[in-house]
């Protein structure tokens, strides 16, 4: 069972392969990005705790959903033990089931490897709202109704790691990770 009071860069890797439910949308997770909290420029922790960010400062196995560009809604995995700071970013997965609701919360999108490719676009896909911060993610065998519900895979698939992409600050870690080859990940696949 995944740790969350791991650092976001172990936990994040570990993600690869599970699959996340939630309102009658199941997605494997193909793509993520760590943030470090107070010690991560590019985390939305880094400048301190704030109304927008308190869901990163846990309890960890949290959901921490924000704004991006003021339209999309991107959602994390809150990391670290409760007041350290610290998170997953959700960037890409593959939607396994609710493929038709799916497809109503983003339109007629085609090829349907893209409908959760990008945070935004995860994020819609699956139904998250401002409103789900906070919300528990729930370790379990199958989808519970109701609830954000990670099945583990049996084995973490191979991964390759890179920088994250669109931030400025910080950008060189190598916190993002990915299952290589995989047609939902983003189209930026850089490794440098």
């Amino acid at each position: 069972m995944i740790d969350f009071t791991e650092a976001p860069d172990i936990v994040a890797p570990k993600l690869l392969g599970c699959i996340l439910s939630f309102g009658g949308v199941s997605i494997r997770i193909t793509e993520v990005e760590a943030y470090l909290g107070r010690e991560d420029e590019a985390s939305h922790a880094y400048p301190g705790k704030t109304q927008r960010n308190e869901a990163m400062f846990g309890p960890p196995g949290r959901i921490y959903v924000y704004n991006s560009y003021g339209i999309h809604k991107a959602g994390n995995i809150v990391c670290w033990p409760a007041d350290r700071p610290g998170a997953v970013l959700l960037r890409a997965g593959e939607v396994i089931r609710g493929v038709d609701i799916a497809l109503r919360r983003r339109g007629n999108i085609h090829p349907t490897s893209r409908l959760a490719q990008g945070p935004g676009n995860f994020g819609k896909a699956l139904g998250l709202l401002i409103e789900h911060n906070h919300k528990p993610v729930v370790c379990s065998k199958q989808s519970k109704p109701g609830s954000f519900t990670l099945i583990e895979p049996e084995d973490v698939p191979e991964y390759v790691t890179g920088r994250r992409i669109g931030i400025t600050k910080n950008p060189e870690p190598k916190w993002r990770f990915w299952i290589p080859d995989d047609p939902t990940v983003s189209r930026t696949r850089s490794t440098t």
